[in-house]
C-alpha cells in the first residue's frame, strides 16, 4: 500500500491529513466558540506497554469537534487508546491531553468528559432514573433531577426510566449508559462499542443523537467493529493496526491516497453494453465487467477516469445515469490498510 505521507517506523504509512485545530467547546451545552484554541484531544508520541507487550506504539493525533471513528482488528490497541483518553491508564511514554488537561489522576477531567465503556458497568438493582441521577449527583449538578430527565429523554428512555435495570434489554442498557455519560453535559464523549445490542431503530436514533451533539461542538470518539455504522456517522477515522496508527482523516481521502490500489466504480447508463465497449479504449481503465446491475470498471487513475467518463459516454451517444465508487466504504479502507 502506498500513502503519500511520511513513513512510520514499521514501514506502514500514516496519513498526514490531520484535523485542524478546533474551536472551544462548552462543557454545558456543546456550544462552539469563535476563538481559536488548541485541539480538544491531543495525543503526542504516546506508547503504552504491559511488560514486554507493546499495546500502543508511538502514536500522535489531534481531534476537534465532530465524530471520529476508532477502527482496528482485535488486539490493535483501540481499548488502550480509549482508556488513556479517559484517564483510566497512564501512557508509558508521551502525553495525552483532553481539553488542555492530562486526564490521568485528574478528577477535574471528568467535568468535561463522558465515558461509555464496553462492559456493562451498571447496578441492576437500580432503576434507570436512579442510576442516571446518581451520576448527576456525583457531578454536583445544581438540579440533578432536571439533568437526569433531560438526558434520559434525549436517549428515548423516558418510558422505561422507572424500571429496574435488571429488566432492560442489552440495547436499553447501552442507552442508559450513554444517558449517564451525558447527564453533566460533557464536551468530550468517548464510547466503546456503543451500538452493541441495539436494534436498527435504536441504532438510527443513537446516531441521530450523536450527530446532534457533534453539530453543537461536541468531540466524540467511537470505537466500533460495525463499520457500516461508522461509515454513516463518523466525520473522520483513526485506523489502528498492531498498536500503530496506520491512517487518520476522512476515510474517502485515505482511500484516494492509496495510489497502488485500483479504484472500482459502478456505472449505469442507457446502454451498458456499448458503454463497456467504449470504456475499453481508455488508457486509464484497467478492466471492465458487464453485469446485470451495470458496468464495473477498475482504474488506477481515479482523477483521469472521472474526468473522461462523461466524454466517452457523450461521444458514444449514451446517457449516463449513475457513476458511483464501490470501494470507498470504511470496510474497504480498513481491509486495504490491514492487508499484509
Amino acid at each position: 500500500m502506498t500513502v503519500k505521507t511520511a513513513e512510520l517506523g514499521d514501514g506502514k504509512s500514516e496519513m498526514a491529513a490531520r484535523r485542524p485545530p478546533s474551536g472551544a467547546v462548552s462543557d454545558a451545552a456543546f456550544a462552539p466558540s469563535a476563538s481559536p484554541v488548541p485541539p480538544t484531544i491531543k495525543v503526542t508520541n504516546v506508547s503504552r506497554w504491559y511488560g514486554n507487550v507493546v499495546a500502543v506504539n508511538n502514536i500522535s493525533f489531534e481531534l476537534g469537534p465532530g465524530i471520529t471513528g476508532l477502527l482496528g482488528p482485535n488486539g490493535a490497541g483501540k481499548s488502550t487508546v480509549l482508556h488513556m483518553l479517559a484517564g483510566l491508564l497512564r501512557p508509558s511514554s508521551g502525553e495525552v491531553q483532553v481539553n488542555g488537561r492530562v486526564p490521568s489522576r485528574n478528577a477535574d477531567t471528568y467535568r468535561t468528559l463522558g465515558l461509555v465503556p464496553e462492559r456493562e458497568a451498571l447496578y441492576d438493582f437500580l432503576t434507570g432514573y436512579e442510576f442516571v441521577r446518581s451520576c448527576a449527583r456525583l457531578h454536583h449538578l445544581d438540579d440533578p433531577e432536571a439533568a437526569t430527565s433531560k438526558a434520559i429523554g434525549l436517549l428515548d428512555m423516558t418510558a422505561a426510566q422507572h424500571r429496574r435495570i435488571s429488566t432492560y434489554s442489552k440495547g436499553m442498557k447501552q442507552r442508559i449508559k450513554v444517558a449517564s455519560a451525558l447527564v453533566h453535559g460533557p464536551s468530550v464523549l468517548i464510547l466503546d462499542e456503543p451500538f452493541n445490542g441495539m436494534d436498527p431503530r435504536q441504532r438510527l436514533h443513537m446516531m441521530t443523537v450523536l450527530r446532534g451533539l457533534a453539530s453543537q461542538g461536541g468531540t466524540i470518539v467511537i470505537s466500533s467493529h460495525i463499520l457500516e455504522e461508522l461509515n454513516d456517522v463518523a466525520d473522520s477515522v483513526l485506523v489502528m493496526v498492531a498498536g500503530r496508527l496506520a491512517a487518520s482523516g476522512n476515510f474517502r481521502q485515505i482511500r484516494r491516497l492509496m495510489t497502488d490500489r485500483p479504484h472500482t466504480f459502478r456505472l449505469r447508463s442507457s446502454d451498458d453494453r456499448r458503454l463497456a465497449a467504449a470504456l475499453l479504449s481508455e488508457q486509464s481503465v484497467m478492466a471492465v465487467e458487464l453485469t446485470p446491475d451495470g458496468v464495473i470498471l477498475r482504474t488506477s487513475e481515479r482523477g483521469t477516469l472521472t474526468r473522461n467518463v462523461a466524454r466517452v459516454a457523450r461521444d458514444a451517444r449514451i446517457r449516463l445515469n449513475e457513476i458511483r465508487p464501490t470501494d470507498e466504504s470504511l470496510e474497504s479502507v480498513f481491509a486495504y490498510l490491514v492487508a499484509p
